[in-house]
């Protein structure tokens, strides 16, 4: 407890909320289980309209190390920067309000940073998705084994793996250091999918890295409201520029010509295209059949698309069939393909969340 004696937490934990009164709760709860006690606890009330304010003042009441804050509702980019200014930890911890997180959590990420004075710790997760009624799910484990990266090009060369295991995206697997969030002034983009650009903006020139084989976080895909089952006019112009951000990276790393590297950026990017052909697919997109057709030929035919098929390595006979519209640029074959997908997204969420992790 020396960080509280001396006035400061050791880690801020920040918590962005906004209409989940069904959830809130259980990831306040969740911290406050933490085996590691040293933390302060920010939760941003982002404008709801239901009883998420209600929910967190309470618990606010009764434990000191949670704060609330209130605002109009700005997004969860603006939620998060809220509480990056109000930080006092060494080190900072991102959750969502409708996720959870086992009591080893904080501990598992915090031990090595101190023993190793890591710049960032990275660990696994779970990804839950709910299907029907009650509590059936379908849960898949991201990890990699445990390691120390202590330099740069050890990480760089390193990432690759991290990344086709999805554990260089979110910032919620991962422990930030706040020093380092200031000297760089880093702050959450006002961006759909915000986390991602803010993770990049860290490890770009990031020195000393570890990851821990194990997960605490329960990603949960539930809500029929979520940002992931709609449609999305803009999705693919987020994903090419996503891309974008990925190939800028590997350039600046000087690995873009590394094979390893190279076919995993391609093969996110081209399985990313896929889901955009889907959400054309979508019941919900109002385009007509023509222009989701013509929307499609236009994706699949891109020289950037070209490159990605050809140097993408499937690792599933199925995602190597669902790759072969786009390698022979049959917009036909390939809209087909996506409203199969949209409708087993739609009718079985069981079965799209298995196939989706076997791909």
């Amino acid at each position: 407890m020396a960080h509280m004696l001396r006035g400061y937490p050791l880690v801020t934990v920040i918590i962005p909320a906004y209409n989940v009164e069904a959830y809130v709760a259980r990831a306040i709860e969740s911290m406050q289980r933490q085996t590691m006690e040293d933390f302060e606890l920010l939760v941003v009330n982002d404008g709801s309209t239901d009883r998420t304010g209600d929910i967190v003042r309470q618990y606010t009441r009764h434990d000191l190390r949670i704060v609330d804050f209130h605002t109009e509702n700005g997004g969860a980019p603006a939620a998060r920067n809220l509480a990056l200014d109000h930080a006092r930890g060494k080190y900072v911890y991102f959750m969502d309000a409708d996720d959870w997180a086992e009591p080893e959590l904080l501990e598992s990420l915090v031990e090595p940073a101190e023993t190793n004075s890591l710049d960032l710790v990275v660990e696994g997760f779970y990804i839950e998705t709910y299907y029907g009624k009650g509590d059936e799910h379908t849960t898949e484990m991201k990890h990699r084994p445990s390691a120390v990266y202590p330099t740069q090009q050890e990480f760089r060369v390193a990432a690759a793996s991290l990344f086709d295991q999805n554990l260089l995206y979110p910032p919620w697997n991962k422990l930030f250091v706040r020093e380092r969030i200031e000297r760089l002034g880093l702050r959450f983009r006002n961006t759909f999918w915000d986390d991602f650009p803010f993770v990049l903006d860290y490890i770009r020139d990031v020195e000393r890295v570890g990851v821990v084989d194990c997960a605490h976080y329960h990603f949960i895909r539930q809500r029929m409201e979520s940002e992931t089952a709609r449609w999305r006019p803009d999705m693919y112009e987020k994903r090419e520029e996503e891309h974008g951000w990925m190939l800028d990276l590997y350039h600046y790393w000087k690995l873009d010509g590394d094979p390893k590297s190279m076919e995993v950026v391609h093969r996110r990017y081209i399985e990313r295209l896929v889901g955009c052909i889907e959400n054309v697919c979508n019941a919900s997109c109002e385009l007509s059949a023509a222009e989701k057709l013509e929307t499609i030929k236009k994706m699949i035919t891109t020289e950037q698309a070209q490159v990605a098929v050809a140097l993408a390595q499937p690792r599933s006979h199925m995602m190597r069939v669902m790759l072969m519209p786009i390698k022979s640029k049959n917009a036909t074959l390939a809209y087909r393909e996506g409203k199969f997908i949209s409708f087993v997204k739609s009718h079985n969420t069981r079965v799209f969340a298995t196939l989706k992790a076997r791909r």
